[in-house]
């Protein structure tokens, strides 16, 4: 309220708003039969966000997130309302502070379309400002929620960083083409609607292969990363192990605490996974409380190490519901490639039957299946050479 009293109105101001708005809501448009992953997805929306905060008021970048958030939950998908109202508040904040700073460095924000080299470089700095709190808000609040995942898979990786680039030089290119005239706006919406949809499209892709639940890999695109791994490593001749995991004694928890705290724990079971394991192993959840890991240039000792620290680290894990503390332990069943078998058919047969050794001995365990060793001929056997 204490803005918009003392932000004065202004029809070119109010126009430029009315015209980014219209832009944002061209590529939701047009982006809207594609639908939208679950979860947190990426958006190219900062190209209309930005040029409102470092055009205009500081008043226009808390008001902006709320009109094309409003629109999503209307025309694409309505998720938890709570969701859009921390987008848009995280949205709005970031932008406002961006705008204050921009608006600080230079007089007339309008200037940045006669393309100084000192204007572009605050513009720049006020949108990777932007880009950071946005980032820092939304992964306080996803780390908050899930204590117990890593930062790293709340921040920043290389398509992430690769992504917010893009957005910082499109929203920098589409405030000095608003500066110059409105009606640039035209040559600049399709290419942005078109990188929105290809983005869409992409992670619509990622998310068919991905476990809804626990966000591995689901069983069939993790067999199709297992058998491309298995097949390198036989032209290769490297290693590769397997491991088959099962939480001990799972339906207890469903039946003791019901199917939401049973989600939870599985969800922490595939983090703890997550941050265990190098980045090209290979994980996925193989359907209930079972989840299978490829090592790719494993031999059987490492295999066991890394079964064994998955298994104690799980057992120290703990789930909060209500006023007590869910614990899980697991089993883990391992088999190695050339000895256990040479396809992944025969690692898999190999693994499970491990993995029901080790709950005959009492659960909370790690096997490896025996090797039967090759026949050997007696001396008087007449097949001996």
């Amino acid at each position: 309220m204490t803005f918009s009293a003392s932000t004065l109105f202004e029809w070119r101001e109010a126009l430029t708003f009315a015209a980014l708005m219209g832009c944002g809501a061209v590529c939701i448009e047009a982006s809207r039969r594609l639908g939208m992953p679950a979860g947190v997805s990426r958006d190219l929306l900062s190209a209309w966000w930005l040029p409102v905060a470092l055009l205009l008021p500081p008043v226009y970048a808390l008001f902006a997130p709320i009109v094309l958030q409003i629109l999503l939950q209307v025309r694409v998908r309505a998720t938890v309302v709570y969701r859009r109202v921390f987008s848009s508040a995280a949205i709005g904040l970031a932008g406002c502070t961006a705008s204050f700073v921009f608006h600080g460095l230079v007089a007339d924000p309008w200037t940045l379309s006669q393309g100084g080299g000192s204007l572009i470089l605050f513009a720049v700095a006020s949108a990777v400002l932007f880009s950071l709190l946005n980032i820092a808000l939304i992964a306080i609040a996803a780390h908050t929620a899930n204590p117990d995942s890593a930062w790293r898979e709340v921040l920043w990786d290389r398509e992430s960083v690769l992504l917010d680039v893009v957005e910082l030089c499109l929203g920098v290119t589409v405030s000095i083409s608003c500066g110059l005239n409105l009606g640039l706006l035209i040559l600049a919406l399709p290419p942005v609607v078109l990188l929105q949809r290809s983005l869409l499209h992409a992670q619509l892709q990622a998310a068919a292969r991905t476990d809804a639940k626990t966000g591995l890999l689901n069983a069939a695109a993790w067999q199709r990363e297992a058998d491309t791994e298995i097949v390198r490593a036989r032209r290769t001749g490297d290693t590769l192990a397997l491991l088959i995991i099962d939480i001990d004694h799972f339906k207890r928890v469903n039946d003791a605490h019901g199917h939401l705290v049973g989600d939870q724990v599985l969800v922490g079971v595939a983090s703890m996974l997550r941050s265990q394991l190098r980045d090209y192993d290979v994980v996925g959840r193989f359907g209930g409380e079972e989840f299978v890991v490829l090592l790719p240039g494993a031999d059987i000792d490492e295999a066991r190490q890394v079964a064994e620290r998955l298994r104690v680290r799980i057992g120290h894990m703990a789930i909060p519901v209500d006023d007590t503390l869910v614990r899980v332990t697991i089993s883990a069943g391992v088999a190695l490639m050339s000895v256990h078998g040479d396809d992944l058919i025969d690692l898999l047969t190999a693994a499970d039957l491990a993995l029901y050794r080790a709950k005959e001995l009492g659960r909370d365990r790690v096997c490896i299946p025996a090797v039967q060793p090759p026949p050997r001929s007696l001396p008087n056997d007449p097949s001996t050479p």
